[in-house]
């Protein structure tokens, strides 16, 4: 069923889209500003954070699972190639990463 709009009803959503279609760029271009995380810092060494997958270290981290990265762990804040996450802040990470802080993303 249709719901009928109101001029003022059309302004708050035309509002509302308007600072999404602003807003959304700008969160694109700050991710892409952001730094990488670093395999070989303190932080990404005690994770076993790697930018691939397939080069884990399954005899040191015994819970890597195949087919777990970045991209299907519930941590992950999103991106094709790189997003940020909850773990690293401030930081982006390889979709096709994986840590040893990896969690099944729900759903």
């Amino acid at each position: 069923m249709l719901k009928r709009t109101n001029r003022r009803g059309f302004a708050r959503l035309s509002l509302g889209l308007a600072v999404t279609a602003c807003a959304a760029p700008s969160t694109l271009i700050h991710a892409a500003e952001m730094k990488q995380a670093d395999p070989e810092s303190a932080q990404g060494k005690a994770l076993g954070y790697t930018h691939d997958a397939g080069s884990v270290d399954t005899a040191k981290f015994k819970n890597f699972a195949a087919g777990s990265n970045c991209s299907n762990c519930q941590l992950y804040q999103g991106g094709d190639e790189w997003g940020g996450c909850a773990i690293f802040p401030g930081q982006v990470v390889n979709a096709k990463g994986w840590c040893s802080a990896w969690a099944k993303k729900a759903g």
